[in-house]
């Protein structure tokens, strides 16, 4: 399944594509919730409602003119990132390969959807691009044994790790935080499509393409750790819930280890497109 997020006239709703449109849940069925994180917290047995949906008499259906996509996810508890987590991408930036996964985290405040700009803080010059698989969390836990990780996960979405890397590398003591959850830092979508859908995370092209050219290419299979270890790992920190966000970092070709360096400028277009999960598109401006 495909599930958004999606501005319709009676306001945010979660949505079901089907056939190349967009069902809206809770107007077909009321009991349900109308996000997308609610419908995670309801667990399996939510599932079976969405997937007798279509077949629904009063079913009730947008074109995709007529709705604006938004974040899947526009208010996860937790939005978690992963460090140099490609083998080229750490070689790049001159950094040893960690031992450990490196993590950093995002507010949710960075969130934003499909087609909404990415804003340039006034006080960076050197904002820069990452295409990302961000894993999508759909049950509570803790302690989660890495041969039972895909049990918690929902499904999976496309990210933007926005970097600001004036900040994130040049502020006293490496400011990692600041540098990466400026407003608008966390684009993600357009759907989460759901992990019965994607037979092997770790076998995705994904590739980022900046005003049409391809900045980066690569393929999940080149991440050092897997979707089962990172679960795993960051669930020995924190409790996971439904609708956690997992950033599982950046392949090659960022803009700041390009000679001369690539940083986005306002009227740029970045689109992100991973293998079977769609393209995630976001226009550039100037903060007001």
């Amino acid at each position: 399944m495909r599930l958004v997020t999606m501005r319709t006239p009676q306001g945010l709703r979660a949505g079901l594509l089907t056939n190349g449109r967009y069902l809206d849940i809770c107007a077909t069925r009321p009991d349900l919730p109308w996000s997308v994180k609610q419908l995670l917290e309801l667990g399996d047995r939510a599932v079976s409602d969405l997937q007798q949906l279509p077949t629904l008499p009063n079913a009730l259906y947008y074109e995709p003119e007529q709705v604006q996509l938004t974040a899947p996810i526009p208010d996860p508890p937790k939005v978690i990132c992963i460090g140099l987590n490609y083998r080229d991408h750490a070689a790049e930036s001159g950094a040893p390969i960690p031992a450990e996964p490196v993590l950093f985290s995002k507010f949710s405040s960075a969130i934003i959807g499909p087609e909404e700009p990415i804003r340039l803080p006034r006080v960076s010059r050197e904002v820069d691009y990452e295409a990302e698989l961000v894993v999508v969390i759909g049950k509570r836990g803790r302690y989660i044994a890495e041969d039972q990780a895909r049990n918690y996960v929902a499904g999976y979405t496309i990210g933007h790790d926005v970097s600001a890397r004036d900040w994130q590398l040049r502020k006293p003591g490496g400011q990692w935080l600041a540098g990466k959850t400026f407003d608008t830092f966390a684009p993600i979508g357009p759907a989460l499509v759901t992990a019965d859908e994607i037979r092997d995370p770790h076998r995705l092209s994904i590739e980022l393409r900046l005003n049409g050219q391809v900045m980066q290419r690569s393929n999940t299979e080149q991440m050092i750790f897997t979707v089962d270890k990172l679960v795993a790992y960051i669930s020995q920190v924190v409790t996971l819930q439904p609708g956690d966000l997992i950033f599982t970092g950046t392949p090659p070709g960022v803009g700041f280890a390009r000679k001369p360096p690539v940083f986005l400028k306002p009227k740029d277009i970045v689109e992100i497109e991973i293998e079977n999960l769609g393209i995630l598109r976001n226009p550039v401006t100037a903060e007001d």
